[in-house]
């Protein structure tokens, strides 16, 4: 039994058919992220991460303030701030300034103890008041250094309680602020994001119910 032709028409629409399709089947393989709108994000996160490092550096020198106005707080605060300068290496920012910070606050404190110390008894001049070039650069540097920390340190509020509470303040203001940034970070910048805002709402923890 023979079978019946087919319509001209049919062919033509089955052919349009199958063109389509594999026009559609190419574009959805030869698809690709576009660079521009890569880049993009890549930039984004860089300078989110960038923000982030100059954020914990404020901060890390906020605790270096307080536990130079309240050294009783020392032992308490210092393993939260070196915490602290972890992150800003995490976002990729350089700690130094921190860290010189603190050596400053810690040797204006000992440049003050020494200039305490009462003359000998042979009446000694002590080589750091001495007019010797060493004596008067060391002089000029632990002035120096006891200005910044003393202007630092001015700025703490006298209560150590009250000083703690402005620190947890400032920790849980910085990790809501992350909370709300890693919703627009790619990956990896939005899971370092996540841990550290964590971390800093642990901190604030610590630093109100943890000493009660």
């Amino acid at each position: 039994m023979p079978f019946p032709p087919f319509s001209r028409a049919s062919v033509r629409r089955r052919s349009l058919l199958a063109s389509a399709a594999g026009v559609a089947l190419l574009a959805g393989c030869s698809s690709a992220p576009d660079p521009a709108a890569r880049s993009s994000a890549l930039s984004a996160a860089d300078r989110a991460r960038a923000r982030a490092a100059r954020d914990s550096a404020a901060l890390a020198e906020r605790y270096t303030e307080v536990i130079a106005a309240h050294p009783g707080l020392a032992e308490r605060l210092r393993p939260l701030r070196a915490e602290v300068l972890r992150h800003v290496k995490a976002f990729g920012g350089a700690s130094g300034a921190s860290e010189s910070a603190s050596a400053s606050a810690s040797a204006s404190s000992s440049a003050s103890a020494s200039a305490s110390v009462t003359p000998s008894a042979s009446g000694a001049v002590p080589s750091s008041a001495s007019g010797s070039p060493s004596g008067a650069a060391s002089g000029s540097a632990s002035a120096s250094a006891s200005a910044s920390a003393s202007a630092g340190a001015s700025s703490v509020p006298e209560d150590p309680k009250a000083a703690l509470k402005g620190l947890a303040t400032a920790e849980r203001n910085l990790a809501d602020r992350r909370a709300e940034a890693l919703l627009d970070l790619p990956g990896e910048s939005a899971r370092l994001m996540a841990s550290v805002a964590a971390a800093g709402a642990v901190h604030a923890y610590l630093l109100t119910e943890g000493g009660k």
